[in-house]
């Protein structure tokens, strides 16, 4: 149902979920990038070891009110681009669910005017011919890729003709009869 009359928002839902897929990716580069022992965010991970909004906030709080905190201008500045992404993620996440929540409110909505034949063509032609037409294109599939593979074997065997291949013979032949001959062989 959501394929046929509600492309547009599960689309919307799709671009939401990667833009947070985005922000979690830039996340993670950041923290890889200024982790370990000098690293920039290092003292602002938890005690497991993570860097979440309260432990990245809190060591900013700490910085700022550090008089001494010359030092502490790129570990702040860094502190707050990985702030400042914690907070698009979960904003984009927020969006996202609620997008899906009004999604499923319109889907609800919908199952109510379904006539009989929308339902038969939700079920008969979207679902059950998709999946029918879906199974038979991968046998199609596996069957060509099978054929394919046998007839790539069946060339690579038959590369050379029979008579190249006598005349191949023929000559090997000749010379281990000269080398026979050399060696003294002889035979009736």
């Amino acid at each position: 149902m959501i394929a046929r009359y509600f492309a547009a928002e599960q689309t919307a839902i799709e671009k939401l979920e990667a833009e947070v897929a985005a922000s979690e990716q830039a996340m993670e580069e950041m923290a890889e990038e200024h982790s370990g022992e000098d690293g920039l965010l290092e003292a602002a991970k938890n005690d497991k070891d993570k860097l979440t909004k309260a432990s990245v906030a809190a060591r900013l709080k700490e910085i700022k009110a550090d008089p001494d905190g010359s030092d502490g201008s790129d570990e702040c500045a860094a502190l707050e681009n990985y702030m400042a992404l914690l907070e698009k993620e979960a904003a984009t996440s927020a969006k996202v669910s609620d997008a899906q929540e009004a999604l499923l409110l319109k889907l609800a909505a919908q199952y109510g005017k379904l006539t009989e034949d929308e339902i038969k063509t939700l079920v008969v032609d979207d679902k059950w011919l998709a999946t029918i037409a879906a199974a038979v294109q991968g046998e199609l599939d596996r069957v060509s890729q099978t054929l394919t593979g046998r007839i790539r074997q069946l060339a690579e065997r038959y590369a050379l003709s029979l008579p190249k291949l006598s005349e191949e013979v023929a000559a090997l032949a000749a010379s281990v009869d000269g080398h026979l001959k050399k060696m003294g062989a002889v035979w009736k």
